[in-house]
């Protein structure tokens, strides 16, 4: 059975600036996709395995999640090691957005497998122009591999 509904973009940011900052950004480049902005990393794993205040949500896993480092009750590189640990969720992209330059964050990610990491820049039309093209490239170029169904 073919998807007919765009999945969506699943931003985990704490930070009600940077979480906004994105959105318009996303906005602005003119995806599909609906953005589901959660807060933290625990309402991330909630929302993707529809438990606890996501249980009974439509089953649709996103096209990718959008996952800042530094945030309270279970941080980024936490929820990557999570998600790379669970076969279901081994493949889907993640990319870290981040203001952290810290060279262990950096390697402890791509370690752990992340697609893409991107330092947010001071400069907002940088983290505009980093958003957009993440935006265009995992929500409408990129080609998830083929499963079952």
């Amino acid at each position: 059975m073919k998807h007919t509904t765009l999945r969506p973009i699943l931003l985990v940011e704490d930070s009600p600036v940077d979480a906004e900052m994105t959105m318009d950004a996303l906005r602005e480049a003119h995806l599909a996709n609906p953005v589901i902005h959660l807060e933290d990393g625990v309402d991330c794993l909630d929302w993707l395995y529809a438990r606890g205040a996501f249980a009974g949500r439509q089953e649709d896993d996103p096209a990718v999640v959008l996952l800042d480092i530094k945030m309270p009750r279970l941080n980024g590189l936490e929820v990557l090691t999570h998600l790379r640990a669970d076969e279901r969720f081994r493949r889907m992209p993640v990319v870290i957005l981040s203001s952290s330059r810290e060279e262990s964050d950096l390697a402890c990610s791509w370690n752990l497998g992340v697609n893409a990491y991107v330092i947010k820049p001071v400069d907002v039309a940088q983290f505009f122009q980093a958003v957009r093209t993440l935006g265009q490239f995992w929500g409408v170029l990129n080609q998830a591999p083929g499963g079952a169904g």
